[in-house]
C-alpha cells in the first residue's frame, strides 16, 4: 500500500506576520467618582475612531500600525478617553504584486491584528472600572475605500489651490 498523496505543494501564504506589539496605550479617567454616581441610568456615548497606516521598514518588511480612539461620554460630561497604537511587524511574500501590496497591508494584516487590539482595549477599560467595552468588527476594505477617496480628494484640493495660487 502507497503512501503517497497528490495534495498540491504548500502555497506560500502572501503576508507574514513576525511580531505584534503596543506602540502606545493611554487611558483616562478625567472624574471616576461622577463616572460611578449616575442616578438616572442615562447610556453613555461612545465613539470610535480608528485608521490604519503601514510604513516601510526596507524590501518587502512593514510596520503595520492600527490607531484606535475611544471617547465615552454621558450626558456631555467625559468618562473615560483611550487611545491604543497597536502594530505588527509584516513581511509581504516575494509572489504578491505591488498593485496587491496595498489592500494587503491596509486589509488583511489589520483584519489580523484587529483581534488582538480588541482585548486589549476590553481589559483596559474593565481595569479602569467600566464594563468591558467590545468593539464590533471591522470592515478595513470600507476603511480602506474611505481612506483612498479622501487621500483622492486631498489631491485634488491641493492641486486646485496651487492652481489658484499661481492665477493670482
Amino acid at each position: 500500500m502507497s503512501t503517497e498523496t497528490n495534495a498540491p505543494a504548500a502555497m506560500a501564504l502572501p503576508i507574514t506576520i513576525h511580531a505584534q506589539y503596543i506602540k502606545d496605550l493611554s487611558f483616562e479617567n478625567p472624574s471616576p467618582i461622577a463616572s460611578f454616581t449616575n442616578e438616572n441610568n442615562v447610556q453613555p456615548s461612545i465613539s470610535v475612531g480608528i485608521q490604519a497606516k503601514a510604513e516601510n521598514l526596507g524590501g518587502r518588511n512593514f510596520e503595520v500600525i492600527l490607531d484606535i480612539r475611544i471617547d465615552a461620554t454621558r450626558e456631555k460630561a467625559p468618562l473615560f478617553v483611550t487611545e491604543l497604537s497597536y502594530a505588527g511587524i509584516v513581511t509581504l511574500a516575494d509572489t504578491v504584486e505591488e498593485a496587491d501590496a496595498g489592500s494587503l497591508l491596509m486589509i488583511e494584516a489589520p483584519r489580523l491584528l484587529f483581534p488582538f487590539a480588541r482585548n486589549i482595549l476590553a481589559d483596559v477599560t474593565r481595569d479602569g472600572g467600566f464594563p468591558p467595552l467590545m468593539l464590533v468588527p471591522v470592515d478595513f476594505a470600507a476603511l480602506y475605500e474611505q481612506q483612498k477617496s479622501q487621500e483622492a480628494q486631498e489631491g485634488k484640493n491641493g492641486k486646485a489651490s496651487k492652481a489658484d495660487k499661481a492665477d493670482k
